[in-house]
């Protein structure tokens, strides 16, 4: 395991993982912390570097347009559509007990 600067190939894979659940899960928006890190605690464990780092480029995204896309109230761009945001956008949110 080496230490490194988050986001890079430094960063073992399991604490770059970590490190980005967490920030899915405190993004500001309380709607979007649950969808965000219900996804997250879902997708990111099977995540490879390549996906991670499509997911980080996610989370710089803001909670409106990201809402939006996945709600389907707006149309998702080019730029954007890549496997990670199509599992996002695939997924459905499930409350767990006390959330």
């Amino acid at each position: 395991m080496t230490n490194g600067t988050p986001g890079t190939r430094t960063e073992s894979l399991e604490n770059r993982r970590k490190r980005l659940i967490f920030r899915s899960w405190h993004r500001g928006m309380r709607e979007m912390d649950l969808l965000i890190g219900s996804f997250a605690d879902a997708h990111v464990p099977d995540f490879d570097h390549e996906q991670l780092d499509r997911y980080e480029a996610l989370l710089e995204l803001s909670d409106p347009d990201l809402y939006n896309w996945y709600a389907g109230r707006e149309p998702l761009p080019a730029e954007h559509d890549n496997d990670v945001m199509r599992l996002l956008i695939q997924f459905r949110y499930t409350p767990r007990m006390g959330s």
